[in-house]
């Protein structure tokens, strides 16, 4: 600050005085709303919940469009074995007249147990939803089967398994069949 503009400011409160006040009132906090006492609990509830799969920032797709996604690694035969429907479903879960939350919590607890009876290919059917009204559940698939680190791969399922309405899902192999694999294996080098 310039010694001019100091002056100027200085001029400027010249007459100003400063505000005497003994005491703050302090305002009685309000009772909180019944949204913020819903968002506060479902706070609480998040916090609980092992499934981390997000809600918010959900594309709803067209519906034919075709989803696939593969993780780094995975061999092509075994992802065009997948896209082709050549592997046995082993587990079918339906998300026809859920809601996003409830399709959420079912497709996490789907892939667990999954994981612990060792599926290895299960089928999701989402549906396809309408030219007014695209398929939210197929965005919401598209957006949470990546981030569960047991889906190998995916593809939109064969027309005689739903088509586009449904995914073939690869997972991976459980402890117990790696397992059984490094027997079966050993066994047979020998």
């Amino acid at each position: 600050m310039t010694d001019e503009e100091d002056e100027l400011f200085r001029a400027a409160m010249a007459d100003a005085r400063p505000l005497r006040c003994d005491k703050v009132p302090l305002r009685r906090a309000a009772r909180p709303t019944p949204g913020q006492d819903y968002r506060r609990e479902a706070a609480r509830r998040q916090l609980d919940d092992p499934n981390f799969l997000p809600t918010s920032f959900i594309e709803p797709l067209p519906p034919h469009a075709i989803l696939e996604y593969r993780r780094p690694g995975l061999q092509d035969g075994v992802f065009r074995k997948l896209r082709r429907g050549e592997y046995p479903v082993e587990a079918l879960l339906d998300l026809h007249a859920m809601t996003v939350e409830q399709a959420r919590r079912e497709v996490y607890h789907f892939v667990q147990t999954c994981l612990q009876q060792s599926v290895r290919c299960a089928l999701i059917i989402h549906g396809k939803g309408t030219p007014q009204s695209p398929g939210l559940l197929k965005g919401c698939l598209l957006r949470w089967l990546p981030l569960l680190p047991e889906v190998m791969a995916f593809h939109s399922a064969s027309r005689h398994h739903g088509g586009s309405g449904a995914l073939y899902v690869l997972l991976r192999k459980s402890e117990l069949e790696k397992e059984r694999n490094r027997r079966r294996y050993q066994l047979a080098e020998r």
